[in-house]
């Protein structure tokens, strides 16, 4: 049996437990063997560690019942501490004991340690030796079955045993038992608790600094504002750790009990507790403090001083380690931080405030006695819980108060928390602001009133400009735990917030004029509006969107003390304001008020006592009204950006010490009368100043110039001594002398694209920054600057000369990009991580140290360096020579264990050795034209990407590279042989063409997405994997494949095949292209044109009963030849196809892959032919041309038909089943000269949209046709016998266009004036047409019309009415004699052609439309008063209007 035991071994789950026991530990042992010895000792122990313990001759009392108590109390116990000695078993009633023990031990809400004494577990467990010996008078006893059984349990449980433990010392023995039960019971203790919410997470990150176990004395600080939980996490901790020691002492409410009863009786109770003797006593501090030095260091203790607020108190409770005994630890919880420092507390820990799901489980535990809230309350506990902002002390007050009141109560409660603060938690807060000295309660109050969430150093500026000592203040807030500091923003809690405001306010609570502080916008506007200002008001901060700034600053007058405005809202802008009549009070210090809408100062206004100045974005033009030259003796701070300020005296200030005009656009002069000797920092980013003389300022530490893009003159102190910081970018300076600047740190010279000439001190000892971009500096000395950390040059495209130091020890990073350096010698820069000569198109020599350790990244790329070394560089990780196109050796170490890229594209490298490059992922060699040998490890791990085009290279083994995503040998036209691993598992791009391979296997490549192999003329076998499961792109065109498997390829989306001629095998398993978006056979198989694609319009409808999107589009053109390539004796019908495929998504027509059969040699039985055909159901469009007797059968099957094409056929006449193609939209009829007649019913095509005839027989048209109500175009082309239209052509009302050339037609139908959609009208050659309907006016949409070669002999008035007409064409219309006289009313019309006709003159009205370009004879337009104006050749004459 171990010996040991942690409470790990307990036979029952603390977390369980939920009873609650008389008795902590029941004892028992035979009292002959131990009652006076052993037992006695672990009694007195256990009792020490204030752990309840039953002892049979302490609790039983007299007279009563022995059994009946006994039995209760072993059921009232948690723990039993089972003593076995020789004697144990002798004991009728130990046994007895024992046996209900056991009993107990069973239901696992108890838990039994065995102690062997001084027998043996086996002993006990087997009756054996001396437990055989004393049991032997009892074991012929009717219960003695159930004694044996169990002791055998009792000894089978963990326990101890004293001789195998601290070498049988008892002492140490009888510690290990108690610190076990201890341990046990805290941790039941902590269970119990179940209002204690997210405590262990904060006793885990507080236990590892208490040092247990440690020799030294341990003090550890908590400290955190009222109510945060400082004291329970004490308490905590203490309940967790008690146990290490053999003393304890927890001294509550140290600030509240010294004020009461002084700091004796606290030190009193710290000994009683610590060295368990109630009777000390100590008369005062003295002696106390003398006590505890001489006695404490003789226990090892655990003491907790909480609420400590004064360093006294600890000098007299805990006043120097060596107080205490080696191992002690010492918890001082405080809400003043100073406390802790001033008393040299190492160890401060920080309270954390609750979570918001730790906050809503605690209040719920309050509020509803569980952990999370009740249905229907879930939102108002939000509230709730956001209103306490994870404060423990208003989580649980707020919690009872609410707990078992109705929803109403809850809003009410709720909307009161918005105006009266909750009590009990403000008078727990404000015990910290008590203690404040009187400064600094002044500074509270402001920080609480307007400064949360500021900027550290803006709270400082402000609260120094009204005469406070900040810093210290500060601090002394933030140690109080008042405020606290995150990246140096001030914050403090909503309820200190609240705290503060409040009190401000309870003074006068409902006279918010005599408040010292002003906040709320409402009770601002209405003091103001009403004049009720007093002096009691120090300090006034007003937001709003709209106020009148007269009153507002009418009810400032008499606010005589008022020391800080700071003023946010919007004026009328269409209002002139004038200053006459308004004053500010001249107790101001600070001043801000953005978007000022006055242009000056008021007069009246004497600002003695301003001491900062900020107006963001007003309307300030000058200082004072009228010019006054009016001093501001304590004025500091101006802050004058963005204002229209147009000139400025620094004479006016003679003690500015920052001076900010960021982006005032008319700033033109800035004068500097008297010296400015207090004036540091300048930014006058963004003005129009030209000129700017700065000598009379030699204590400028900052200067701020960037984007004063007028600036050509600049003048700064000879001597500026302090200047660290000088930012001028896009000047116009041609020249620049920085003078003596010894302390200059960073110099921002970017984008000064007139800078010519740069001078600078000899010695720059601190400057760590540089940047000289897009300058024309053509040299440039970097002098002595032994600190420049980084140096820009980028863009300097002129700089033709660099010297630098030979030793520049700390330069990190240097870019001189875009120069025009021929050669650079980097020097000793053993620090540079990062070297840019980007585009460095002249260099052509580059020398750097032989070793460079830290460099990282290094850009060479455009140079003409024909030789680089690289030298010892171990940490480069990016090297870049991309376009090094003259570079013909590179040097590398053998081993560059860091490098990641490497990109050395369109070089002149024949052979390259890569090393060892372990870590590398990208490397780029494309456009290695010269490239012919490439030496990489056997393994590259890390590789993902590969780029070697365009290359040389006659055979590649790629090695192991199980990481790679990209290969890319595009262009290799020597490649002959490519080796790759069995196993590519993460290759995804893989781009072979041009090759020379012929063989190539693929391997294992399971994420593989892209294949090409374009161009791969020698290509004649292609191994791939049975299956490919992502593979989507694949491109084997103008191989010599002859058979092809695409195997299992469910993703597969575009394939290409085109032109490999000698394929006469293509195996596509069903569903193998489900996928297919794109494919192209055309130059292979029986296809000379096959192209197939989808185009994803995901926001389709879709017509589900023909499985067809609206987008979707098959064409097919169908050729008849003269014999088949593959088959020239054979005498079947032999046809060649053109295919193109469009689809809106990706679903597949299921014969597809059937299809492409058809398509393996151009001879087809003409029945199969006609059923594959018409078996495509997504035929969008269907094109047949050459020697076809009949059309395809069935073509009423074809069901997504849109489109039909016949062209050059021997048709004489089209089926009637065409007439049931009811998605037909075009149908063309080109060149069948046979066709004599379309079908009757020609008018049940209601999609049709477009009709066209050309170069056939027919002689009339069906009157049906005048039926398709969707019909835009009709085209009638070369229809030599059409002798008419039909009547009803004008109900045509969808119809657009019209043309009808070389025609037989004497007339137009007159209804062809009905249609009111008609655009254009085209009548071309119709020899005999000789008049158009006098109605044609009608046709109100009509824009061009052209009548060619006819008949006509004049034109119908009405054509005078088409507003809309642009193009009239009458050319060749011989017999026209004139034109209307009103044809000047087409005020649109831009054409009109009269070449080759009658007419003698032009209208006089036509003259009038301007714009307008007639074509005429010479003569026509000659006759009509045109010479000078008469453009082009002869036959081709016109004038332009």
């Amino acid at each position: 049996m171990d010996p040991s035991i942690t409470p790990s071994m307990a036979s029952s789950s603390t977390s369980s437990i939920r009873k609650i026991f008389k008795y902590d530990v029941f004892l028992s042992f035979r009292g002959e063997d131990t009652r006076t010895s052993f037992v006695d000792h672990l009694y007195h122990a256990l009792k020490q560690k204030s752990i309840h313990t039953y002892k049979d001759d302490e609790e039983i009392k007299k007279g009563e019942n022995i059994t009946d108590e006994l039995i209760g109390s072993i059921e009232d116990s948690k723990f039993y501490i089972i003593v076995f000695s020789k004697g144990y078993a002798s004991s009728s009633w130990c046994l007895n004991e024992l046996v209900k023990i056991m009993e107990c031990q069973k239901t696992n809400e108890h838990t039994a340690y065995p102690v062997f004494y001084d027998v043996e577990p086996q002993e006990v467990r087997k009756q054996e030796g001396a437990v055989a010996d004393a049991f032997d008078i009892l074991k012929n006893k009717e219960a003695a079955g159930i004694w044996r059984k169990a002791l055998k349990e009792a000894a089978d449980l963990a326990g101890w045993e004293l001789k195998n433990t601290d070498d049988g010392h008892e002492a140490k023995f009888i510690r290990k038992i108690v610190e076990v039960v201890s341990l046990e019971l805290r941790s039941i203790s902590f269970n119990i608790d179940e209002k204690l919410v997210g405590m262990e997470t904060r006793i885990k990150d507080l236990v590892p600094s208490l040092g247990i176990g440690c020799d030294d004395v341990r003090m550890i600080g908590i400290k955190g504002m009222g109510g945060g939980g400082k004291t329970t996490l004490a308490r905590a901790v203490f309940d967790h750790i008690s146990f290490h020691f053999e003393g304890t002492s927890f001294v509550e409410n140290v600030r509240e009990k010294d004020s009461l009863s002084g700091l004796t009786q606290l030190q009193n109770q710290v000994l009683s507790d610590v060295l368990n003797d109630k009777d000390i006593k100590v008369s005062g501090v003295y002696e106390g403090k003398h006590m505890m030095k001489r006695r404490m260091p003789n226990r090892k203790g655990l003491v907790v001083l909480d609420d400590v607020d004064h360093i006294n108190q600890l000098e007299a409770l805990a006043g120097d380690p060596n107080w205490f005994k080696a191992g002690s630890v010492i918890i001082i919880t405080t809400r003043d931080e100073q406390v802790l420092v001033a008393h040299r507390v190492k160890f401060i820990h920080d309270v954390n405030l609750l979570s918001y799901e730790e906050a809503i489980c605690l209040f719920s535990r309050f509020a509803f006695g569980r952990d999370i809230p009740i249905q229907g309350y879930e939102e108002l506990s939000r509230q709730v819980v956001h209103y306490a902002a994870g404060l423990p002390l208003t989580i649980k007050v707020l919690g009872s108060f609410l707990c078992g009141k109705d929803e109403l109560e809850w809003i009410d409660a709720l909307e009161r928390l918005k105006t009266i603060p909750e009590t009990q938690t403000l008078k727990k807060l404000e015990i910290s602001y008590i203690s404040l000295e009187e400064d600094y309660k002044e500074m509270f109050l402001d920080v609480a009133c307007f400064m949360k969430d500021w900027g550290k150093d803006a709270a400082i500026k402000v609260l120094e400009c009204c005469g406070f000592h900040a810093r210290n203040g500060l601090r002394v807030l933030q140690q109080k735990s008042l405020i606290t500091m995150y990246y140096d923003i001030l914050d403090m809690h909503d309820h200190i917030e609240e705290m503060g405001r409040n009190i401000v306010r309870r003074g006068h609570p409902d006279e918010p004029h005599n408040h010292s502080r002003l906040w709320v916008e409402d009770e601002i506007g209405e003091i103001l509006a009403n004049d009720l200002g007093t002096k009691a008001t120090r300090c006034i901060q007003f937001h709003s969107m709209k106020f009148n700034p007269h009153i507002f600053i009418k009810g400032l007058r008499k606010m005589k003390e008022l020391r800080f405005l700071s003023v946010d809202g919007y004026s009328s802008s269409d209002l002139e304001f004038s200053m006459a009549g308004s004053d500010f009070p001249n107790a101001i210090r600070y001043m801000d008020w953005s978007n000022y809408p006055f242009s000056s100062l008021p007069t009246m206004f004497q600002a003695n006592n301003l001491v900062a100045l900020k107006m963001f974005r007003s309307r300030i033009v000058q200082l004072w009204e009228g010019g006054e030259s009016k001093v501001f003796n304590k004025l500091r701070f101006l802050d004058l950006s963005y204002s229209r300020l147009s000139t400025i005296d620094l004479g006016l200030t003679p003690n500015l010490e920052t001076l900010t005009l960021h982006s005032c656009r008319d700033l033109l002069e800035l004068h500097m009368t008297a010296g400015c000797l207090k004036l540091t920092s300048v930014d006058i980013q963004g003005s129009r100043l030209s000129a700017l003389d700065l000598r009379l300022a030699p204590n400028l530490e900052k200067l701020l110039l960037s984007e004063c893009n007028n600036l050509e003159k600049l003048h700064l102190p000879g001597r500026c001594l302090n200047l660290i910081e000088l930012t001028l970018t896009d000047s116009k300076l041609r020249t620049f002398d920085l003078g003596m600047t010894p302390n200059i740190e960073k110099l921002t010279l970017q984008e000064s694209c007139c800078l010519k000439e740069l001078h600078m001190a000899n010695e720059c000892q601190k400057l760590t920054k540089l940047n000289i971009s897009h300058s024309k500096l053509r040299t440039f000395d970097l002098g002595m600057t032994p600190n420049i950390e980084k140096l820009t040059l980028q863009e300097s495209c002129c700089l033709k000369e660099l010297h630098m130091a030979n030793e520049c020890q700390k330069l990190t990073k240097l870019n001189i990009s875009h120069s025009k350096l021929r050669t650079f010698d980097l020097g000793m820069t053993p620090n540079i991580e990062k070297l840019t000569l980007q585009e460095s198109c002249c260099l052509k020599e580059l020398h750097m140290a032989n070793e460079c350790q830290k460099l990282t990244k290094l850009n060479l790329s455009h140079s003409k360096l024909r030789t680089f070394d690289l030298g010892m560089t171990p940490n480069i990780e990016k090297l870049t020579l991309q376009e090094s196109c003259c570079l013909k050796e590179l040097h590398m170490a053998n081993e560059c264990q860091k490098l990641t890229k490497l990109n050395i594209s369109h070089s002149k490298l024949r052979t390259f050795d890569l090393g060892m490059t372990p870590n590398l992922d990208t490397l780029n060699l494309q456009e290695s034209r010269c490239l012919e040998e490439l030496h990489m490890a056997n393994e590259c791990q890390k590789l993902t990407k590969l780029n070697i085009s365009h290359s040389k290279l006659r055979t590649f083994d790629l090695g192991m590279t199980p990481n790679l995503d990209t290969l890319n040998l595009q262009e290799s036209r020597c490649l002959e042989e490519l080796h790759m691993a069995n196993e590519c598992q993460k290759l995804t791009k893989l781009n072979i063409s041009h090759s020379k391979l012929r063989t190539f296997d693929l391997g294992m490549t399971p994420n593989l997405d892209t294949l090409n192999l374009q161009e791969s003329r020698c290509l004649e076998e292609l191994h791939m994997a049975n299956e490919c499961q992502k593979l989507t792109k694949l491109n084997i065109s103008h191989s010599k494949l002859r058979t092809f498997d695409l195997g299992m390829t469910p993703n597969l989306k575009k394939l290409s095949l085109k032109e490999c001629h000698k394929l006469v095998e293509l195996r596509t398993p069903i569903g193998c292209l489900n996928k297919l978006v794109h494919l192209d056979l055309s130059g292979c198989l029986g296809f000379s044109s096959f192209l197939f694609y989808i185009v994803d319009y995901t926001s389709c409808s879709v017509d589900e009963s023909l499985e067809v999107g609206p987008s979707a589009k098959l064409e097919l053109i169908v050729e008849t030849l003269e014999r088949c390539p593959l088959h020239p004796d054979n005498n079947l019908p032999k046809f060649q196809f053109e295919c193109l495929y469009k689809e809106d998504r990706t679903s597949f027509p299921t014969n597809l892959e059937m299809f492409l059969s058809v398509g393996m040699c151009a001879c087809t039985n003409l029945e199969t032919f006609s059923q594959n055909i018409c078996g495509l159901r997504r035929l969008r469009k269907l094109e047949l041309k050459g020697s076809f007797l009949e059309t395809v059968k069935d073509l009423d099957q074809l069901e997504s038909l849109e489109e039909l094409i016949l062209s050059s056929t021997t048709i004489k006449h089209l089926p009637d089943s065409i007439c049931m193609l009811k998605h037909l939209k075009y149908l063309e009829l080109i060149d069948c000269l046979l066709l004599e007649r379309l079908p009757e019913d020609l008018g049940r095509l209601e999609c049709l949209e477009k009709l066209t005839l050309q170069s056939t027989t027919i002689k009339h048209l069906p009157d049906s046709i005048c039926m398709l109500k969707h019909l835009r175009y009709l085209r009638l082309g070369f229809c030599w016998l059409l002798e008419k239209l039909p009547e009803g052509i004008g109900e045509l009302e969808s119809l657009r266009i019209l043309t009808l050339s070389s025609a037989k037609i004497k007339h137009l139908p007159d209804s062809i004036c009905m249609l009111k959609h008609l655009q254009y009208l085209r009548l071309e050659f119709c020899w005999l047409l000789e008049k158009l309907p006098e109605g044609i006016g009608e046709l109100e949409s009509l824009r061009m019309l052209t009548l060619s070669s006819a008949k006509i002999k004049h034109l119908p008035d009405s054509i005078c009415m088409l507003k809309r007409l642009t193009f009239l064409q009458l050319d060749h219309c011989l017999l026209l004699e004139k034109l209307p006289e009103e044809l000047g009313r087409l005020e649109h019309l831009r054409y009109l052609e009269v070449r080759g006709t009658s007419i003698i003159h032009l209208p006089q009205s036509i003259l009038l439309v301007k714009g307008l370009r007639i074509f005429g004879s010479r003569e026509l337009l000659e006759s009509c008063g045109f010479t000078s104006e008469i453009q082009g050749p002869l036959y081709d004459c016109y004038v332009q209007l």
